[in-house]
């Protein structure tokens, strides 16, 4: 089976150079393309030979890069904070009309995903919940796309309620998230803690590997993940 011809749009940052890293070392996919800042996606992305976009640049252009690449003739990976579920569904659409696919990923943790399927399974059992989310100094979007994600799940589930959320941004720390249930006399608390970009390889495999063989573009990476 050849390998699928990737482009990564923001190559230059810290996750685009760990994607780069990583699709180097994948016998799956061929990085083909590194694109930054100094380049011109509308004429860059029809040219550069790949079949498929990884978008890792910063919160609120991930939709329109996305754009951009369909109507280009890319399937695509969003893994840039700021699209909503909304943008996602015009995304979809999009894809579909192209006869392409792709999936907009808020965190590409695995972990992300399991404590979001226990905070939902847990979002009737406490009268209050808030999430705590703690970044590092240089990320620019508060709160971070991962919670904005996770207080949308919870807020469905207990009703349409919103759930508050808690932004810390201080040198040290890396990307944390806890959920915290409370009730008369106690709390429960789940916990995701990050100490790297080691923690997003499997599942930035994963979607692109969806992204491949998708129709149309889902919201989520429990989309490219078997289910439970």
């Amino acid at each position: 089976m050849s390998s699928v011809r990737v482009a990564v749009i923001g190559a230059r940052g810290r996750m685009g150079r760990f994607a780069c890293e990583l699709l180097d070392g994948s016998t799956e996919f061929e990085l083909v393309a590194q694109l930054g800042r100094e380049h011109d996606l509308r004429s860059v992305l029809p040219e550069c030979g790949a079949a498929l976009a990884l978008d890792l640049t910063v919160a609120g252009q991930g939709a329109a890069h996305a754009r951009l690449a369909l109507s280009s003739g890319l399937r695509i990976v969003v893994g840039t904070s700021g699209v909503s579920r909304a943008e996602a569904d015009e995304l979809d659409t999009l894809a579909r009309s192209h006869g392409l696919g792709g999936i907009v990923v808020p965190n590409f943790s695995l972990g992300m995903v399991w404590l979001n399927r226990a905070a939902e399974a847990l979002a009737h059992a406490f009268p209050s919940v808030v999430l705590i989310e703690r970044h590092h100094e240089r990320k620019r979007d508060a709160p971070s796309a991962s919670a904005r994600d996770t207080a949308e799940r919870l807020g469905q589930r207990r009703g349409g309620m919103p759930v508050p959320i808690q932004s810390v941004r201080s040198p040290g720390l890396y990307a944390h998230q806890e959920v915290l249930f409370g009730a008369p006399g106690e709390t429960l608390t789940l916990s995701h803690d990050m100490l790297g970009p080691e923690a997003f390889g499997p599942g930035l495999l994963a979607a692109l590997r969806f992204a491949a063989r998708a129709d149309g573009v889902p919201f989520g990476l429990e989309a490219a993940l078997p289910p439970t």
